[in-house]
């Protein structure tokens, strides 16, 4: 397939700059991936929709001020965003300067911490901190939270609290699980009350999950790692659930990416503990393992994401319904409004 034939005309004013005002209250369009039938709701009317017995798996990766300001020795700015902390204060980072800095440049930033480049690997620099706090310590003092380049404005207050899902608690993500970003603590436990079972994947979001695709062939799109953890908790959950008739429901396409890379990994192709990386480009042709539905927000044209999500439920019948949420305004994006497929 090319990557053309993922390409919609998306009105600019329908890219969501701000959450909307609670987080569950958000819109949800529903498609019967079967049928392709579409129907309007709200966020929070999913209690209608899962039933007891359902598995709900949420990415509790928790997101971290990974953007930096600081400039080169010779008095040039730079911008860091860093993609992912490795040991000892090594990073794999994005610099934005007016020039790339060479491997043994020197970037300045607050409070006297220093950081020397010690190699480039291709768009991505490798980064050595200098300071005696751990690096994590050294972006919650100095590091922003990085928005995605959609939201053309600065960082505000409100987006410490809602550009993280209630549930988050592994720091790692440069980019939010944005289909979590929809359920609330009353949500989560009505749910509960209900009978429903919820459990917990780990994916740190990269900066990557916003490159384009560059291909026009997208077989031969290349994605990058992530850092991905499936305990054998989840696992178990999972075939219980299957085994007693209930629905894997995936909040997010990092959770599918997640679970398709456990159960790809396993010999015998039964989903098991999964703790390492993956680039796994899940497309149009790809065959489910695990997945039953999905809730998802709704995606950039030509995105490696809404390949996946159309992989899923069928290109032409996300690409209708992206029309009908366009046609009715709904919000796209990482704070817009949610689809759920069944």
């Amino acid at each position: 397939m090319q990557k053309k034939d993922f390409y919609f005309d998306l009105p600019e004013n329908l890219i969501a700059q701000y959450p909307s005002e609670k987080r569950s209250e958000s819109r949800l369009l529903c498609m019967d991936r079967a049928s392709g039938e579409l129907s309007d709701s709200i966020f929070k009317d999913i209690l209608t929709t899962i039933q007891p017995g359902d598995f709900l798996v949420l990415n509790n990766t928790r997101v971290i001020p990974a953007r930096l300001f600081g400039q080169k020795a010779s008095g040039g700015k730079v911008e860091v965003l860093v993609e992912r902390i490795l040991e000892n204060n090594h990073v794999l980072a994005f610099v934005k300067a007016s020039k790339a800095p060479k491997p043994g440049a020197t970037l300045l930033f607050a409070e006297n911490i220093t950081a020397n480049v010690i190699a480039r690997q291709d768009n991505l620099f490798e980064l050595v901190f200098t300071a005696e706090a751990s690096m994590l310590e050294i972006l919650d003092k100095l590091g922003e939270i990085p928005l995605p380049h959609y939201m053309q404005r600065d960082v505000g207050e409100l987006d410490m609290q809602r550009y993280q899902t209630v549930f988050a608690q592994k720091p790692g993500a440069v980019a939010a699980p944005t289909a979590g970003l929809h359920f609330d603590d009353d949500l989560l436990q009505q749910l509960h009350s209900k009978g429903v079972n919820t459990g917990y994947v780990t994916l740190h979001v990269g900066a990557g999950t916003f490159q384009p695709v560059r291909v026009t062939n997208i077989a031969e799109h290349t994605m990058h790692y992530e850092r991905v953890e499936v305990s054998a908790e989840t696992c178990e959950l999972i075939k219980r659930t299957k085994a007693e008739g209930g629905r894997v429901i995936a909040v997010g396409t990092t959770v599918v990416r997640s679970l398709e890379s456990a159960a790809n990994a396993a010999n015998s192709g039964v989903i098991q503990a999964y703790d390492s990386e993956t680039n796994i480009f899940i497309c149009p042709g790809y065959q489910f393992k695990v997945v039953d539905a999905l809730i998802t927000n709704f995606h950039l044209p030509e995105s490696s994401l809404i390949m996946l999500v159309s992989a899923f439920a069928g290109r032409e019948n996300v690409l209708d319904a992206y029309q009908h949420a366009i046609t009715n305004q709904y919000r796209f994006y990482s704070y817009g409004d949610a689809m759920f497929i069944t």
